[in-house]
């Protein structure tokens, strides 16, 4: 608590470092510090000219579910807020009335009005997105009843992606590996031996590292500390191990696994990427595009041996290892295939996505009829156009150019404050209850959900903190 008030008043880290509090008055702090920035969050949100949310629901250490809910809202003058709308407790069921239930209440309680909701992004679960009965189908017949057009669903972004890498199986690959790293892993002495033969040969690692599924980036950090060490396990696991592993010294199965970790690298960039707060939906969807296109080009460098985008496979084959080509564009057609079957719910709403990105080269015919005419003034305009080449690519000075534009142009402005507004991921909702288990972890399990809450709101304020060191 000192930390985190040191924080906020630098000037006086001193003062603070000499007073000491005592639990009940740390806690009594942290709620008053949430309700106040809560109450913050609602003087702007009375503000907003559209919002969206993003929901997303974990289970804490006591097997409570929390469901997360954040909120994005863009002013008059462009100006974006994104802050953590509440965390709310769900003991009993978590079905899709119910966590519809508590986002009403959480959008009644901040006072904003249903008719300026323009978008939902969930996790994909089947309660969130079922089409009859899904939080999604709710929240659209809600805006029905209220008279309010149909709010953006998206499926969070980094889902999919992490969705889309699941289909490169290599089941052949990741069974040998995953075998030799709890072998080693599992056993205590052999653990010791094998970080003291590391040290003993002056390896660049100290280890190997454990594979976890629910990771998006643990099976390419695993992979590819795996392959450097590939000389160095197979050294250890025939003298030490007391386990022979025959792939190990197989030239076909070390090119499977060369080309697994160079195309997980590819997703890991992607994928982080994808990662971060305040990112425009038009710019994750960019990334994804990019990523897409690449696949192509994967696709017909492979059969001609050009091995300039998979170091690991190319070093492999430079030593003398045979490389076929044709072997592996079947796994990049279907990556391919993925890519193209999901993200159907940001290809609805690519044209949107092109002209907030660049409206001034987005086709005029392709716009919906009551932006036509805007768009072609706006594409006229050379003064607009020279400012916006200022600030294109610079999310943080987007609203700048759009602060400028003209009263000429209401229904692009409000085209563009609509997807400004937008949540490409639950990424956030993913960073809370990272913080979340920190902080109510099996040593403070007693954690009621109010201090939970207040802790979690304060740290969300707090965002250049680590998780939890605020408390």
């Amino acid at each position: 608590m000192l930390q985190a008030a040191s924080i906020v008043c630098p000037e006086k880290k001193g003062q603070f470092n000499n007073i000491s509090l005592s639990a009940n008055t740390v806690a009594e702090r942290i709620s008053d510090l949430s309700s106040d920035i809560y109450d913050q969050l609602c003087d702007k949100a009375k503000l907003f000219c559209a919002y969206s949310v993003a929901l997303d629901e974990s289970t804490d250490i006591t097997d409570t579910a929390q469901l997360a809910m954040y909120v994005r809202g863009v002013d008059d003058k462009f100006e974006v807020t994104e802050e953590l709308l509440t965390v709310k407790p769900m003991h009993g069921q978590t079905t899709a009335q119910e966590i519809f239930q508590q986002l009403c209440d959480a959008i009644a309680d901040i006072g904003l009005p249903w008719k300026r909701f323009v978008g939902i992004t969930t996790d994909g679960a089947p309660s969130m997105t079922g089409r009859k009965n899904g939080l999604v189908a709710l929240v659209q017949r809600k805006l029905e009843e209220e008279g309010v057009e149909e709010a953006i669903a998206l499926h969070c972004i980094i889902h999919q992606q992490a969705l889309c890498s699941k289909c490169l199986k290599f089941d052949n690959v990741m069974s040998v590996v995953v075998k030799c790293i709890n072998h080693i892993r599992s056993r205590g002495l052999k653990h010791r031996q094998f970080r003291a033969f590391l040290e003993e040969i002056e390896s660049e690692y100290e280890d190997v590292l454990y594979f976890t599924e629910v990771r998006w980036l643990s099976r390419g950090h695993v992979l590819k500390r795996f392959f450097e060490l590939r000389t160095e396990l197979n050294v250890f696991m025939l003298e030490k191990g007391g386990v022979a592993v025959p792939k190990l010294s197989d030239p076909k199965w070390l090119m499977d696994l060369a080309f697994l970790v160079d195309i997980t690298q590819e997703l890991n960039a992607l994928n982080k990427k994808l990662q971060g707060q305040g990112q425009l939906v038009s710019a994750a969807y960019d990334n994804v595009k990019a990523f897409s296109t690449k696949l192509v080009l994967w696709k017909a460098q492979l059969p001609r041996k050009n091995l300039c985008h998979f170091p690991a496979c190319k070093a492999l084959m430079d030593r003398g290892t045979a490389f076929s080509g044709e072997k592996y564009v079947d796994a990049i057609v279907k990556l391919q295939e993925e890519f193209d079957q999901r993200f159907a719910d940001f290809k609805t709403h690519r044209a949107t996505f092109q002209m907030f990105a660049d409206p001034f080269s987005f086709d005029v015919e392709n716009a919906p009829g009551v932006l036509q005419m805007q768009l072609i003034d706006l594409q006229c305009n050379s003064e607009l156009k020279a400012k916006f080449r200022e600030v294109n690519g610079k999310a943080d000075k987007l609203g700048q150019f759009m602060r400028e534009l003209p009263p000429s142009f209401p229904e692009l402005s409000r085209m563009f404050k609509q997807t400004m507004c937008l949540f490409g991921s639950t990424y956030m909702c993913e960073q809370l209850f990272s913080t979340m288990n920190f902080n109510k972890s099996k040593y403070r399990s007693r954690l009621t959900d109010e201090h939970l809450q207040a802790i979690l709101s304060f740290n969300c304020f707090l965002p250049q903190t680590k998780c939890g060191s605020a408390v």
